[in-house]
């Protein structure tokens, strides 16, 4: 059983290490934590979903947004659409699921704020219809992906993708981002 942990240690760390290597990644993720600094300081927010693990992620990023990640601070606003489960079920329920966060999308997103999709394959229907509504609002759109980026990583602003095919080191390597992108907004706003 111990192999089975360091194989898995060892395969997250070499995602990692062709991410370091990745200098139009890592300039990606820098520029999407500049939009997201220019976000809070226009008086904007952030909306944020996924499915899944990915959802998770959504909760996690928007936690350390309007909680704190490291510095002690005012709280800046996130909204998580996979967070209400009443609105997303009424919604899958009554248009279908590939709606379900599009519909919160066009209510909550204007010119000001940022939207950020999660999608491991890059190509969640829900996902993608909601980056559609978030450009019709005027708002910036990014996406945490996986794989080749999938039919999202064409459609958004700041694609970051990394170029993995295992889901889990995928979602391993999104926290990673998450917690650089936390990182440098604090340090930036103080």
């Amino acid at each position: 059983m111990g192999s089975i942990v360091i194989e898995r240690l060892q395969d997250s760390i070499e995602v990692k290490k062709s991410i370091i290597a990745d200098e139009a990644l890592i300039n990606v993720i820098e520029e999407l934590a500049d939009e997201i600094v220019e976000c809070i300081k226009r008086g904007g927010k952030l909306v944020l979903c996924g499915n899944g693990g990915s959802a998770s992620d959504a909760l996690h990023f928007a936690g350390e947004i309007v909680g704190r990640f490291q510095k002690e601070r005012n709280p800046w606003p996130a909204v998580v659409l996979n967070a209400d489960v009443a609105t997303l079920t009424a919604i899958a329920n009554d248009y279908g699921y590939d709606d379900a966060f599009a519909r919160q999308a066009k209510a909550h997103l204007t010119d000001k704020d940022v939207f950020i999709g999660i999608s491991t394959s890059g190509n969640s229907e829900n996902v993608l219809r909601a980056v559609d509504a978030a450009k019709e609002s005027g708002a910036k759109t990014a996406a945490l992906l996986g794989k080749d980026g999938g039919k999202i990583s064409r459609k958004v602003d700041y694609p970051v993708i990394v170029k993995c095919n295992t889901t889990a080191r995928v979602q391993e390597s999104h926290i990673t981002i998450i917690h650089s992108i936390c990182e440098i907004v604090e340090n930036e706003l103080k």
